[in-house]
């Protein structure tokens, strides 16, 4: 088994697109729109092959508000290769203001990382 995808309810899916795009190298497919149902997406893939959707419904509730910490997914991350990598880039997300929860470090369980808020507070572990 592998897993396919991972997808995120977004606010404001062009921000969203842009960050990942900028940051991680990702490149979105076209936009899917369901008019239905309200729901739009996009599909961003990276470059090892795994998949992230952005997807945006204007009744679906951001039940995070307020709280820094909540059941369900807490974090994913993404690899960019090597420990100077991770600094860089790092760095460069919080030259762009982008808010920084985690500094650059070897975890307790080997694992060099960093944690980035995105645009709209989804925590990403940035690793080697």
């Amino acid at each position: 088994m592998k897993r396919a995808h991972i997808a995120i309810w977004v606010t404001d899916l062009e921000v969203m697109k842009h960050f990942y795009e900028t940051y991680f190298e990702a490149k979105a497919g076209e936009i899917y729109h369901n008019p239905t149902k309200k729901f739009t997406s996009y599909f961003l893939g990276f470059t090892t092959g795994s998949h992230l959707e952005l997807m945006h419904r204007p009744d679906i509730k951001d039940f995070r508000k307020g709280a820094q910490e909540f059941m369900g997914l807490t974090h994913f991350a993404i690899s960019v290769g090597t420990k100077t990598k991770v600094d860089l880039l790092t760095e460069r997300l919080r030259k762009d203001r982008y808010t920084i929860v985690g500094e650059p470090r070897t975890t307790g369980d080997g694992y060099y990382e960093s944690v980035v808020l995105d645009p709209e507070q989804n925590r990403i572990e940035i690793t080697v």
